[in-house]
């Protein structure tokens, strides 16, 4: 059985929508922001058939860990990533595809493991490779800093 994970934030819950829909649990929103943004989620989520639960801000902040979620906050299924350098490179080399990496070490605050997923991706980076121990982890701030960039860049 998969373990649950809380995403926030319109990017980072935007992308999980678009990559893969089936893994999103349920989607809690703040019913009392109407603007454009929330609508077009809103019709997203629904086409996609994921549970919609009305929830306030204290709840979602609660949820989030964050008072930064924009209203919006995801109960996910854990996606498989490639954890292991060596089946990586072998995934790239049987493509043809010379490997960029982006290596770190002393990353011990989410904020900052969020920006190098982030400027990873922009870079177009095949993956990111941080210390097990004395690191933020992939947690939620983790994945709403990068913008979406944690859900598909292992």
């Amino acid at each position: 059985m998969s373990s649950h994970k809380v995403l926030f934030g319109f990017h980072a819950v935007g992308v999980r929508l678009k990559t893969a829909p089936k893994s999103v649990i349920e989607i809690y929103y703040e019913p009392t922001r109407r603007d454009m943004r929330m609508r077009q989620f809103l019709d997203r989520a629904r086409e996609a058939g994921v549970r919609l639960i009305e929830a306030d801000g204290l709840r979602l902040a609660k949820l989030a860990g964050s008072h930064g979620h924009q209203g919006v906050a995801a109960r996910v299924e854990a996606l498989a990533q490639v954890h292991s350098l060596d089946e990586l490179l072998e995934k790239l080399e049987a493509e043809g595809t010379v490997p960029l990496l982006l290596v770190l070490d002393g990353i011990t605050d989410p904020h900052n493991l969020g920006a190098c997923l982030r400027v990873a991706d922009g870079a177009g980076a095949h993956a990111v490779i941080a210390p097990k121990d004395h690191a933020p982890g992939n947690n939620a701030t983790v994945a709403k800093v990068p913008s979406g960039a944690a859900e598909t860049k292992p």
